[in-house]
């Protein structure tokens, strides 16, 4: 674990840093659990052509491959997969007259070591997300396999009863028209979780 790290940062400090106000809030969620909780959990679920997309959240267990950063009363769990796209980030927490939550400042770049991965997520970010930005919507790529395309959909787009339509006669046939390689394009979103703000399933 410690030449891990060392390769990460080129020390042995943490990958990441936990300010006081945020372990503060976190601590004071975990202490209303009413299940035993081993930590803060943290990964890299999206990228845009500017920003990481970061799922947060309590767990109840680690697994096998975290890279675990010690707080004061708590763990925080991180990704193994996402390790290096969040060595030096600091998890904030802000309570302000504008807004309230978690803020990650991250000093590094969310660009895809793929190139076709890269490429399409130009795609995404220069035609795609405006189209969809009309309902509310937000598509994330997610990964890059040889012929499949992992995205989420969040936004209007969670559980809207038109996002199998946007899928296929929008993103896919936009995506297979640039990348003919692409064979399928995969939607993990969990649409039952969504508010279906503009349509209704028929």
């Amino acid at each position: 674990m410690k030449n891990f790290l060392k390769k990460l940062t080129g020390t042995e400090a943490p990958l990441l840093e936990v300010t006081t106000a945020a372990q503060e809030k976190i601590h004071a969620v975990i202490q209303t659990e009413e299940v035993e909780v081993e930590g803060l959990r943290i990964g890299i679920q999206g990228r845009t052509a500017t920003a990481f997309q970061y799922s947060l959240g309590l767990a109840t267990e680690a697994e096998a491959d975290d890279i675990v950063v010690e707080c004061d009363n708590f763990k925080v769990l991180v990704d193994a997969d996402s390790a290096a796209d969040l060595s030096g980030a600091v998890i904030d927490y802000v309570d302000d007259l504008n807004s309230s939550g978690f803020k990650i400042e991250n000093p590094n770049t969310p660009t895809w070591d793929n190139p076709k991965a890269q490429k399409i997520q130009e795609l995404i970010d220069e035609r795609i997300n405006p189209a969809v930005a009309a309902h509310g919507g937000q598509i994330e790529l997610l990964n890059v396999g040889d012929d499949a395309v992992y995205i989420h959909m969040g936004g209007g787009c969670q559980g809207c009863g038109m996002a199998n339509a946007t899928l296929k006669h929008g993103i896919e046939a936009m995506i297979q028209e640039a990348f003919p390689e692409i064979k399928h394009v995969i939607d993990t979103t969990d649409h039952a979780a969504g508010d279906n703000p503009y349509y209704s399933p028929t």
